[in-house]
């Protein structure tokens, strides 16, 4: 029996990935153009931009914007990057012999106490939580050949496609009392949002009161009609990937050119005509929430492909070295960053904090992102001159290994 402490010292910097750090960094600083509509307004507003908040002007090309470069663009990237890292960690365990698994699994029960912590105490758009129920489930597939994962991870994607069409489908055999909650929840009516808005105005408390029911949803009737089909399916397509060395810039320039053009050719276009045919539909309930949406969802899977080939080639080149270090330096810290996101922009936003909730515009939201990008990558970069792990990834290892790891370099 080996001692697990034997594998409890630090990744060196050697041993890392910088092709991995940088796209992660990337996606990072990506998905708060998308997450700070949820912190900064309500709800539905995320998923139907009619719900709430001025959409004229500005406002209206900000959120087309931030639909066809943003939404559901760097979640596959995440959850594909994910699925490497378990890869990646089970190659490395392997190399010396030993198995990866009961560490593994400890590593994604702390994730979920991590989620479920965030949340319900924070904000209920936490992926922690999904990341680690998904990662248990993954983990056995990890020795299946490219092939079969890319295979098993499209087949397993398409399930919520599926589900949601169907469930659009028998639309005209709901009752009236189930239609007009689903209607509620798509454009609630304007006591419900003077409702939500009093509660995340309010103290921590009070927040609970509208946290507690959508972190709850997300996590069950969400998850089980389309987050983890989405979640399993791309981390399979990110092993697939991980292993035919899509995230280590092995491939040819070539390839990932042709990565950038089925973005350009497939994604982009999906997603401009899912806008077009909602706009068509008046964002209706109906249209918008089943059909409707199923243009992102796909073609978001052909843009972030084009994202990853893009940072594959600029890595590749050696160019704007600086641009690729400080992508790195958030990728390394990727957890404190994201949950970091969570803290600057509840404090803004909520009660306990400036209390801008349901005040802040799409234009001032922007400016808002902006900041935190920028402060993020200069803190980043800093810290990491004079510590190995962000603080939460300090804590999730020294809790995964059992054992207190060095923090300082």
């Amino acid at each position: 029996m080996y001692k697990e402490s034997s594998f409890s010292n630090p990744t060196k910097s050697t041993e890392r990935i910088a092709s991995l750090d940088a796209l992660r960094g990337f996606a990072m600083l990506g998905i708060l153009i998308m997450n700070i509509q949820s912190f900064s307004m309500i709800g539905a507003a995320y998923v139907n931009p009619l719900a709430f908040g001025e959409f004229t002007g500005a406002n209206r090309l900000i959120w087309i914007l931030s639909h066809i470069f943003a939404d559901q663009k760097f979640m596959p990237i995440f959850a594909m990057l994910f699925g490497a890292g378990i890869v990646l960690m089970s190659e490395r365990f392997a190399l010396k012999g030993k198995s990866a698994t009961a560490l593994h699994y400890r590593r994604m029960f702390w994730l979920i106490i991590f989620g479920l912590m965030h949340a319900y105490m924070l904000w209920y758009g936490d992926i922690l939580f999904t990341y680690a129920i998904c990662g248990m489930l993954v983990f056995p597939l990890r020795k299946l050949t490219t092939k079969w994962l890319l295979i098993i991870g499209l087949a397993i994607f398409s399930i919520s496609s599926f589900l949601y069409l169907f469930f659009g489908w028998s639309i005209p055999y709901w009752s009236s009392e189930v239609l007009t909650h689903n209607v509620n929840s798509w454009l609630p009516p304007k006591a419900a949002i003077l409702n939500e808005i009093a509660n995340y105005q309010g103290n921590w408390q009070q927040q609970m009161v509208s946290r507690i029911p959508r972190a709850y949803f997300i996590q069950t009737t969400m998850f089980f009609m389309k987050v983890v089909w989405k979640t399993i399916g791309l981390m399979l397509i990110g092993m697939a990937f991980f292993k035919c060395g899509v995230f280590s810039a092995r491939r040819t320039k070539r390839f990932y050119l042709k990565g950038i053009v089925s973005a350009l050719i497939f994604g982009f276009p999906l997603v401009i005509f899912g806008i077009v045919t909602n706009f068509n539909a008046n964002w209706s309930f109906e249209y918008s929430m089943f059909f409707g949406s199923q243009f992102n969802y796909w073609g978001s899977i052909f843009v972030s492909f084009g994202y990853i080939s893009f940072i594959m080639i600029i890595f590749k080149a050696k160019r704007l070295n600086k641009i690729i270090q400080s992508f790195s330096a958030i990728g390394r810290t990727a957890l404190s960053n994201y949950l970091l996101q969570t803290i600057i922009c509840t404090t803004i936003f909520y009660g306990h904090g400036l209390g801008l909730f349901a005040k802040a515009n799409r234009i001032e939201q922007t400016v808002i992102i902006l900041v935190v990008w920028a402060f993020q990558l200069f803190i980043s970069t800093v810290y990491l001159k004079y510590f190995r792990y962000g603080p939460f990834e300090w804590l999730w290892r020294s809790l995964s290994y059992n054992k207190i790891q060095a923090f300082k370099k």
